[in-house]
């Protein structure tokens, strides 16, 4: 009987929900969680595919809470696009999430830097280089980097 759960469109279902209830997932996510829990691929497929119809689970709703969490971890976007496509998000909900925040991504790094730094600017090159490789590790483009190692911080 152990083995017709994995089989078992309702099981694969309400396991689906157990994870939808503790945060939002992408539905690749989903799938992954769902076959190496044990579920048949076409199974798990079938029931995401009542989920997402059902309203309950939504690659747009995942990417938008996701782009957030990140940037309240001071990550850019580029770490953000990064972490989505590990995930299995489409490139193009992943643009629409990190464009739909509305962040500056400039004062983010900013931010990010006078964090870790404090406000005083680098004076050495050795200094400026090891701050902007930090910002770089974190997911921020170059254009953004320029200008928060270039920032006063008061």
């Amino acid at each position: 009987m152990s083995d017709d759960k994995f089989s078992d469109p309702i099981e694969a279902r309400k396991k689906a929900m157990d994870y939808l209830a503790r945060r939002e997932h992408g539905r690749s996510e989903l799938f992954n969680k769902l076959t190496r829990f044990g579920f048949e691929a076409d199974v798990a497929d079938d029931s995401l595919a009542q989920l997402v119809e059902d309203g309950l689970q939504s690659d747009v709703r995942f990417v938008e809470a996701f782009v957030r969490s990140r940037i309240n971890q001071g990550k850019g976007p580029a770490k953000i696009r990064s972490d989505l496509r590990d995930k299995g998000v489409n490139d193009g909900v992943t643009e629409d999430g990190i464009r739909e925040a509305d962040q500056d991504w400039s004062a983010l790094a900013v931010e990010v830097r006078l964090k870790k730094f404090g406000a005083e600017r680098p004076a050495e090159f050795k200094e400026k280089a090891r701050q902007m490789r930090f910002l770089q590790s974190r997911g921020f483009e170059q254009d953004q980097i320029q200008a928060a190692v270039s920032a006063n911080g008061e």
